[in-house]
């Protein structure tokens, strides 16, 4: 992948697309279209920025989530709130392709910027709305974050151990996957631009893309009436399934979801017979027999060192990966060879590292072009381009209205 090279290279160059979200489903989406050469521009309050810039950890005060969400953006000031600021979006608006927000349902119509006035002004807008909850229901209106959506989805409920409490994930999963939506439709939306001519509004439910990653709990539900429990690291369709601690104080992860990768990894660690129960033939009655299969396998891992487990495994083609901190990631051959991580310099801290856009393409890569800019560092250049000249710019600021 290309990093801090032209941008238009990338599959997306010529879509313009505006961000008005905040924090990190909404911002999230646009950095994904961004990493595929988009024109992305980050639209923030005049003083209240995004609350992602002060996310997270910081180096010399200077965030560093930001600098991999607020990539590939050119960032603009603009206090929608307001007539000056109010027309200065809606000329920013017609000249886009798509935009993203993610204010709670009808505030944008209250500033007189709902998706009829966006429309009106630019027919083949594709606009995104964002939140917790969707634009109708009882729910609608309260403030939704991904915690929230990762509990009432049922990922909480079934993640944990068996006797312990519903547990959430210590990152934003539901945002994440409800940004990957957000690109997805936002793709979907354009392709049907381009055979009726017609832009139209996106309704993603923050609580929605996480539940559709959950695998079948409401048909078992409807059809069972039985819910998925807690297990762990366990699985409840096959075993050995788990993390195992290595000799050398490390931790892999084993996966059998295949029955003849089972069979391979009970041959490798000196328990063959195991493979003649009756029960070892089907994933789900494996699991029924877990606690068996991970003492036969934790207790040949913890003998070995991590190096030495991978290398058996390996040997035998059965499924194992270590278990990684950041500073595995980086070293490791494989994800170098794919160029998962990316070196940048950015303007404020100098070189750095982050992971890259989420696949490759053989004509057209993605590009980082750039980290995250400071608050407002393109609200000039961005009104030039819409006609407004210096002056006016300037009894704008004066105004707050940018």
């Amino acid at each position: 992948m290309s990093t801090g090279t032209d941008p238009t290279r990338g599959a997306l160059h010529g879509l313009r697309v505006i961000d008005a979200s905040t924090l990190f489903a909404g911002p999230m989406a646009a950095m994904h279209l961004g990493d595929m050469g988009a024109d992305v521009v980050k639209v923030e309050h005049p003083t209240r920025p995004d609350p992602s810039r002060g996310h997270g950890v910081a180096k010399d005060g200077v965030n560093l989530w930001w600098k991999t969400l607020g990539r590939n953006k050119r960032t603009v000031t603009i206090n929608l709130n307001g007539d000056g600021g109010r027309e200065a979006f809606l000329r920013l608006a017609s000249t886009a392709d798509v935009v993203i927000e993610n204010f709670r349902p009808g505030t944008l119509e209250r500033w007189g910027l709902g998706p009829d006035v966006l429309l009106e002004r630019n027919p083949r807008l594709v606009l995104a709305r964002v939140t917790g909850f969707g634009q109708v229901g009882p729910m609608r209106s309260r403030p939704g974050f991904g915690t929230l959506a990762e509990a009432m989805s049922g990922f909480a409920a079934t993640t944990g151990e068996p006797d312990g409490p519903p547990t959430l994930p210590p990152f934003g999963l539901a945002d994440g996957v409800a940004s990957l939506a957000t690109a997805y439709a936002v793709m979907v939306a354009l392709h049907a631009r381009g055979v009726t001519g017609r832009g139209q509004v996106i309704d993603t439910a923050i609580i929605e893309p996480i539940l559709a990653m959950l695998g079948p709990q409401i048909t078992r539900w409807d059809q069972l009436h039985t819910v998925q429990p807690r297990t762990g690291n366990r699985s409840v369709n096959n075993a050995p399934r788990n993390t195992y601690r290595t000799a050398d104080g490390r931790w892999v992860a084993v996966s059998t979801s295949a029955q003849s990768i089972a069979e391979r990894v009970m041959r490798l660690v000196g328990r063959p017979e195991l493979i003649d129960e009756p029960w070892f033939a089907r994933g789900a009655d494996r699991a029924l027999h877990a606690d068996v299969l991970d003492d036969a396998v934790g207790s040949w891992i913890a003998q070995r060192s991590r190096d030495d487990v991978i290398a058996a495994f390996e040997e035998a083609q059965a499924a194992v990966a270590p278990i990684y901190n950041a500073d595995d990631i980086v070293a490791d051959p494989q994800f170098r060879a794919l160029g998962t991580i990316h070196g940048i310099d950015d303007d404020e801290l100098g070189p750095m590292l982050m992971q890259g856009p989420l696949f490759r393409l053989s004509d057209n890569d993605g590009v980082i072009a750039h980290t995250g800019r400071t608050h407002g560092a393109d609200t000039d250049a961005v009104l030039a381009e819409l006609g407004y000249d210096a002056a006016r710019i300037a009894e704008l600021r004066g105004e707050g209205a940018v």
